[in-house]
């Protein structure tokens, strides 16, 4: 079974206007349904079952009371929807709206073709209380019926109502909406219904109430000694019926007056209800309308079977009299057989009609005044019937006209709904690939020179008093380039350069650019930090150990790299605009990759800047003694060898097993790295958030 749009985004606004957005994706991602529903598209069923289903254990509830909340909810998202006035227009007491239900389903299915709405009967009992009979071919859904029928007498009839089922079962006299449940309703009024406004200002209130019952006793009489023929009455009685109208009391007490004989002779009446059946307890045609036997010409046989030329569609019952009589307050819907239908007919949409059944006791006979079902001017040409063969006062013409001007509007509608979700998802997949444009763009240039650029303005240059620049590269690169095959040497260089992009994002520190095997970061740019010096010197050690898992594939074993570190002033700016670089500039540049250049195979080759800054920071560091540096003549450098104050994992940014005791572990993101508290302070442990790694790094 199918159900339109309008169903699943009424359950959707409930979600997230009780629980909200977040609520609703999670909803929605259990029960893997998608995002929008269009209002005029049908959905399977199963959709709006499994969304039920899984609210059911996300908020930890009974299903019936998710369904009596939608209940509620779904009544005044029809109003929302446009059809409060339709609603209140339905039935002055609640029992008149619950009997008119299935006239407004029968209305909306005009436009609606697909649409298999529930059935409604109800039956007052003597106690003032109802039973509401309850007919769907969805099972389990009963209990959205108590939400609408409490909301719908609060709001429409002030007051409230207790609902109880008091029975449930499977109906065999219907050949659809199998699933029968009778509730019991029983109505308590907040309010008495007539205002004590409108109490003073009725004539009747000022007269006493033994004078009512009088006149109206009186008035009865009167009714016994007249003709039934209202032409007889004489002038007085007229006046005397006008001023009992005026004063309120002929609506209390009317009786109507019926002419003693049918004045319409046949002919007439025939021509004016062209499309009535008049059929006995056997189902024998007595009578039809003139339209109706041209087009089913086996209806001017008097005697024929009605249930041989026609099948009930709505409600859905066996075609007898005692089930029709059972559900004589529902409009009926009936279809004409194909296999009995003139030749000219066989290849065209069967005729449908829809009408009232009344039964005529005195003649034992049941009265059907219908008219065709017809939903638009392109159903009236696929029957080849015209305006004319419906009777001028019959409102089906009008219908018709109106009918295809909102399929028209409908359809208009839906398109408009349909592009809106286009529009949504192309702004979604927009949205996304800004998102990853950004990401490209903050891979290449730090995050606040990139926005400046997206922002059109200019980046100007900056000079940086204090930073702490790393370059460096692979040990026998140019052997291994001349001995390997290219796609092994990028697969090399990728692995290491992931596991090093990695490290800066730990150690928060700025990569600059690669350069074949030459990588180069930054502390301390492009936004300063008192402690860029310990940041680079972790990424150093991170580098050296992240270098022993790439493998060189000439000897099979863990590539070498020499790493040189330097301290000093830069000045830094973005260069060029067809693909913008972030550059550094000045002699510190120089003098790191000199450290570099001049190390040795796995070793944190440092400048004497460098080892002043590292000075009581918890680093361990030997000289290795003065050396001729190209450019820059003698210098007094020094290795770094690891961290004394961090773990192996910590300077990876791994997640530990288990930390260490009398220190926090890195658990939950947090790894601790060693910085100087302030001049004259000793050392601190300060706390320095690390992103989420992925799985696969654990």
């Amino acid at each position: 079974m199918k159900e339109y749009g309008f169903i699943n985004t009424c359950l959707k606004s409930l979600v997230i206007e009780k629980f909200g957005e977040d609520t609703w994706d999670k909803l929605r991602d259990e029960a893997g349904v998608q995002d929008t529903f269009m209002t005029y598209e049908v959905y399977k069923d199963d959709i709006t079952m499994r969304l039920v289903s899984e609210a059911c254990k996300l908020l930890d509830v009974k299903a019936d009371i998710v369904l009596r909340q939608f209940g509620e909810y779904f009544f005044e998202f029809c109003k929302r929807s446009g059809y409060d006035h339709m609603l209140r227009t339905l039935g002055g007491t609640l029992f008149e709206f619950i009997e008119n239900l299935d006239a407004l389903h029968g209305f909306l299915s005009l436009s609606y073709k697909e649409m298999n709405a529930p059935s409604f009967r109800v039956e007052k009992n003597k106690d003032g209380s109802m039973l509401l009979h309850y007919y769907s071919d969805r099972r389990g859904l009963c209990h959205i019926v108590p939400g609408i029928i409490g909301a719908v007498a609060r709001d429409f009839f002030n007051s409230t109502i207790t609902m109880e089922i008091v029975h449930q079962t499977e109906e065999v006299e219907r050949t659809g909406k199998k699933e029968h449940v009778v509730f019991l309703v029983t109505q308590h009024v907040a309010l008495p219904e007539r205002s004590a406004v409108n109490d003073a200002l009725s004539p009747t209130a000022q007269r006493p109430t033994k004078t009512l019952t009088c006149d109206a006793t009186h008035f009865s009489k009167e009714k016994k000694h007249q003709t039934v023929c209202p032409s007889r009455r004489n002038h007085w009685e007229m006046v005397r019926g006008l001023l009992r109208l005026g004063k309120g009391e002929l609506l209390r007490g009317f009786q109507p007056v019926y002419p003693a004989q049918l004045c319409v002779d046949l002919i007439t009446f025939c021509c004016a209800f062209p499309f009535h059946i008049v059929f006995d307890e056997k189902l024998e045609v007595r009578q039809a309308g003139v339209s109706l036997q041209r087009i089913v010409p086996g209806l001017q046989t008097m005697g024929i079977r009605l249930d041989r030329y026609f099948s009930i569609l709505h409600p859905e019952v066996t075609f007898t009299i005692s089930s029709i009589r059972k559900f004589i307050n529902s409009h009926f819907v009936l279809q004409t057989c194909r296999d009995v239908m003139p030749e000219c007919w066989r290849e065209r949409p069967m005729l449908e009609l829809r009408g009232q059944m009344l039964w005529m006791p005195s003649l034992r006979c049941m009265l059907y005044v219908a008219s065709p079902l017809l939903r638009s001017l392109q159903e009236l040409e696929e029957r080849c019937m015209h305006l004319s063969d419906i009777a001028p006062h019959d409102a089906t013409r009008d219908l018709i006209l109106l009918n295809q001007q909102r399929l028209a509007e409908m359809e208009l509608s839906s398109q408009l709904e349909r592009k809106k979700e286009q529009l949504r998802l192309l702004s979604q997949h927009l949205e996304e690939e800004k998102q990853k444009t950004e990401l490209l763009l903050y891979a290449m240039l730090p995050k606040h020179v990139a926005n400046l650029l997206k922002e059109g303005k200019r980046v100007e240059a900056g000079e940086f008093e204090e930073c702490t620049i790393l370059f460096s590269d692979v040990v026998t690169f140019t052997n291994i380039c001349s001995e390997c095959e290219p796609i092994q040497i990028v697969v090399m260089l990728n692995s290491m350069y992931l596991k090093f992009d990695r490290l800066s994002t730990v150690h928060n520190v700025y990569k600059v650019e690669t350069i074949g095997d030459a990588y180069m970061v930054v502390g301390g740019v492009p936004i300063p930090a008192s402690t860029h010096a310990e940041q680079v010197a972790n990424f150093a050690l991170g580098m050296i150990i992240a270098a022993k898992e790439v493998t060189n594939p000439i000897t099979g074993g863990p590539i070498q790299i020499r790493v040189g570190l330097h301290s000093g002033p830069v000045l830094a700016g973005v260069v060029g605009e067809k693909m913008p670089r972030y550059c550094l500039f000045g002699d510190t540049v120089n003098t790191a990759s000199r450290m570099e250049s001049h190390g040795l195979p796995d070793k944190i080759h440092l400048s004497p800047t460098v080892y002043q800054s590292l000075r009581h920071k918890g680093f361990k560091m030997v000289e290795r003694g003065e050396i001729e540096v190209k450019g820059k003549g003698q210098m007094r450098t020094y290795f770094l060898e690891r961290n004394l104050t961090a773990t192996e994992s910590q300077i990876m940014g791994y997640r530990p097993r288990e930390a260490s005791p009398g220190r926090e572990g890195a658990e939950g993101g947090e790894a601790r790295l060693y910085t100087p508290a302030g001049p004259g302070e000793g050392l601190c442990a300060v706390p320095v958030q690390i992103p989420a790694l992925p799985a696969f790094l654990y």
